[in-house]
């Protein structure tokens, strides 16, 4: 009997379950919508869409770039003595060919005058012989002699007023001197740097783009830049591009100059290029529609109320948006939020159209 009654006892339990909690199961499945109001891959989601189409595209590049002085020189001297005078105002302008450090050249003062004593007498004895050769008093040879030793103190001369050029040095191009590094009584040789000179008006900038990109630059063409941590804008003219490709970056290294009569900017100071290509019609959509994996960038389109995935190829970026250039065409329309909890083949349906 016990048995017959514990029987009983689980059908009448296996009964309630039925009415009571399986029919509840099914309403929490199919949700207060019913079918298709929850969240799995048959639910249908509200989604903004992006109808694509061509537009104007500015297609630009950015780089970092350096700035580099115009000219920039170690000055140092071309002969080795004592430092007589040091004519350096660190940090101010200087003009081509003013005097910056002069050297001890008292020895060659004093044989540059004892040279002259001896070419006013050989002139002199040249001078006689040729009288006497023109009577035939002297032979040719004679004559001969007394010339050349005039010519050769000339010569003699000559190499110490050169020598005597080298103990100065002077401003090789006008340009802002930097700090000294001796002070007058030093002893310098030829590899004594005295100072750094620098020409910084016109300054020059240098930056790389990539190789895909060489065709796009052109020298002469213009190009936008800002330093670091300011919103100002200025501009620079391409005056060089190097000739060949760095194999190991794959970038081409391209030159410009900048105006800067203000010294505004300074040599070794980073800014940020802003390189513009050209304009051409292609597809732009906004950045927040790709989504990045490993094989690539993917989007979503809606066809047929789903959402289907679809392999893209990017182009250039702008602030705000990512040329497309293959696998979206001129009326597709692009999934642009939720995005990240779709599921390919997710049945959606558009809640607001976003105008390229």
């Amino acid at each position: 009997m016990r048995s017959l009654w514990i029987v009983g006892t689980i059908i009448v339990l296996m009964v309630l379950a039925k009415i009571f909690l399986f029919p509840a199961k099914e309403e929490q499945k199919s949700g207060p919508g019913g079918p298709g109001g929850g969240k799995g891959k048959g639910a249908i989601v509200p989604v903004d869409i992006f109808l694509a189409k061509k537009q104007e595209n500015i297609q630009e590049i950015f780089a970092s770039g350096t700035m580099v002085a115009n000219e920039a020189v170690e000055l140092r001297p071309e002969m080795s003595g004592r430092v007589v005078k040091l004519n350096i105002s660190e940090g101010n302008l200087v003009q081509k060919g003013q005097l910056i450090a002069k050297i001890n050249d008292a020895d060659i003062l004093a044989r540059l005058k004892k040279i002259k004593y001896e070419e006013e007498l050989a002139a002199q004895v040249e001078a006689r012989q040729k009288k006497l050769l023109n009577i035939n008093a002297i032979s040719k040879e004679e004559y001969d002699l007394a010339l050349n030793k005039v010519n050769t103190l000339g010569a003699d001369r000559e190499a110490l007023e050169v020598a005597l050029a080298q103990t100065e040095v002077r401003a090789p191009f006008s340009g802002r001197i930097g700090l000294k590094t001796i002070s007058v009584g030093a002893y310098v040789t030829p590899a004594t740097t005295i100072a750094t000179l620098v020409q910084t008006n016109p300054i020059r900038m240098d930056f790389s783009i990539p190789e895909k990109y060489v065709a796009n630059v052109v020298k002469g063409n213009k190009v936008s830049f800002d330093l670091d941590g300011s919103s100002q804008k200025y501009e620079g003219t391409i005056t060089a591009i190097d000739p060949s490709i760095d194999e190991a970056l794959r970038t081409l290294k391209v030159r410009a100059t900048v105006a800067n009569a203000n010294d505004k900017f300074r040599p070794g100071m980073f800014v940020k290029v802003n390189v513009r290509l050209g304009t051409t019609l292609s597809i732009l959509v906004p950045s927040e529609t790709l989504i990045p994996f490993i094989g690539g960038k993917k989007i979503y389109v809606m066809k047929g109320g789903k959402a289907i995935e679809q392999n893209v190829l990017t182009g250039l970026r702008t602030s705000d948006k990512v040329e497309i250039v293959e696998g979206v065409n001129v009326g597709d329309s692009i999934v642009a939020s939720g995005i990240m909890a779709l599921k390919d083949g997710q049945a959606v349906k558009a809640k607001k159209v976003i105008n390229p």
